[in-house]
């Protein structure tokens, strides 16, 4: 057993690579922050959300969360502590524009992070920062519908120039928007995120249609995106010399069966899942599959759009957990229903009785590493291996089921899960794929959305009591992989990168 467990920590040594960027993330600040509304902060979408009763799971809400916005200090000696080079965290629109464009910028939100990202680099840690991850100013919603109105392009870009101006200086990694997939999938499709929106065979939702407003909401996505990368590309890039991108969700999907059929539906759920989004921005027109399907219901780019879509991205974010097999719905009879899709195709995690990989406490990840290395691996042909940073992976434990604190210290699932991960990117790495980066989820156990703080992805264990802070075996176990990872590098036993 003990040279199972050493085995990997030699293969993922090959990511200690300069110019690598291997941190903690992904702290979205409302899972993290807390002070939802000190020093000016104005509403989000998700602080209505979570104190509406019914949505999350424990009844709780990020009000305090693990009070980050407080803790940072202590927050990034954790990180110094590890020796990561690198930390992935969000910036919250409503503490920067309270009231979206309707109103001031909030310069108490600019000092904090500021504050922030300086104590990140007076630690040798550079701040890789995402713009909006889920959460903008309830001020958007109210006004015109958020997501759904053509109007959150140019705010998106109002916001996103700020950002530069104000951070760029010390920044030099964006992500303009967190897994925009999924926002659009649940927002809009399944009604299970806000604003809640969704047709009765899809959720309960009040209003909305699950056919067409995801399309819709992902255009906006896609242009606002836009917008902020051709702000970035033409005023702040040459001066400032960092990079943008954009951060997925990503599932590696596995035919059914062998028939052509199955094998044709997984590449479309691949299209309709993920390169929904990549495609336009990097190729200018959405993935074949979805056109030939939709029709009118997706949306069409104009010449103006082209030409902002021609900025284009300089890194793709992944954010991969699990794998799901796919079963084709278009020459085959299938239920509609939340695993069912507009791509005439079904997604599930069993087959003949037997699941895609070994069940964990969370219903939707089993464990699938092989799938990292065949998401890049696709990524990479798909997109002429453009630069890579896998942005979130990670596993959970169940807050309920372990009997003492000792158990949850003592992750070694964990351990085992992230040897497992970063063996199979670093045979990536090795057939060529340009990653760049690897971010684990995460660096605290923290609120985790529709689930509360009954799953804690931590590296650190959080006593929600006194928001204490200790680190698990996963958290010493990294340290000593990435002071093996730096002593070698040294000696000179792999291959440098920049």
């Amino acid at each position: 057993m003990r040279r199972g467990m050493d085995a990997p920590v030699r293969r993922c040594e090959r990511l200690a690579l300069d110019g690598f960027r291997r941190g903690r993330g992904r702290p979205k600040k409302y899972w993290f922050e807390g002070a939802y509304l000190s020093d000016g902060k104005g509403f989000n979408n998700w602080d209505v959300f979570t104190h509406e009763p019914g949505h999350i799971r424990d009844g709780s809400n990020g009000d305090v969360a693990v009070d980050q916005y407080n803790r940072y200090l202590e927050d990034i000696k954790l990180m110094a502590d590890m020796g990561v080079n690198s930390y992935r965290f969000s910036i919250s629109w409503a503490r920067i524009l309270p009231k979206g464009t309707f109103g001031d910028i909030n310069m108490a939100g600019i000092e904090h992070y500021n504050r922030l990202i300086d104590a990140l680099l007076q630690k040798g840690i550079q701040p890789f920062v995402t713009l909006t991850h889920y959460d903008i100013p309830q001020e958007l919603e109210e006004r015109y519908g958020g997501w759904l109105s053509s109007r959150i392009r140019d705010d998106f870009g109002y916001y996103a120039d700020i950002c530069f101006k104000y951070f760029g200086d010390r920044v030099k990694y964006w992500t303009t928007i967190n897994e925009a997939n999924l926002m659009a999938d649940r927002g809009y499709r399944l009604g299970t995120y806000p604003p809640a929106r969704c047709s009765g065979v899809f959720g309960n939702c009040s209003a909305g249609d699950s056919e067409k407003e995801p399309f819709i909401a992902a255009h906006n996505m896609i242009l606002s995106h836009a917008s902020a990368v051709r702000i970035y590309r033409t005023t702040y890039q040459e001066r400032q010399g960092g990079m943008v991108g954009i951060s997925l969700d990503t599932q590696w999907y596995e035919p059914y069966s062998n028939s052509s059929e199955d094998i044709a539906a997984t590449q479309r759920a691949r299209s309709f899942y993920v390169n929904w989004f990549l495609d336009p921005i990097i190729l200018g027109r959405y993935p074949i599959e979805m056109v030939q399907i939709l029709g009118s219901n997706l949306p069409s780019f104009s010449k103006s759009d082209l030409s902002k879509l021609s900025y284009g991205l300089d890194f793709i974010g992944i954010n991969y957990y699990t794998g799901k097999y796919v079963k084709d719905c278009l020459y085959s009879a299938c239920e509609h229903g939340k695993t069912w899709s507009e791509g005439s195709y079904f997604v599930t995690t069993e087959k003949d009785g037997v699941y895609i990989g070994q069940p964990t406490v969370v219903d939707w990840l089993f464990l699938y590493p092989q799938g990292m290395k065949k998401i890049v691996m696709y990524m990479k042909e798909r997109f002429n291996n453009t630069p890579i940073v896998i942005t979130e992976n990670g596993i959970a434990e169940n807050d309920n089921l372990n009997p003492s604190i000792m158990d949850t210290l003592n992750d070694i699932q964990r351990v085992n899960f992230m040897h497992s991960y970063l063996n199979s990117l670093a045979n990536a790495i090795s057939e060529g794929a340009d990653v760049r980066g690897y971010f684990v989820w995460s660096l605290l156990d923290n609120f985790e959305w529709l689930d509360g703080y009954s799953l804690r992805f931590g590296l650190h264990y959080v006593n929600y009591t006194n928001l204490q802070r200790i680190p698990k075996l996963s958290a010493t176990r990294y340290a000593g992989d990435r002071q093996k990872g730096v002593k070698r590098k040294k000696e000179g036993s792999f291959l440098q990168r920049s």
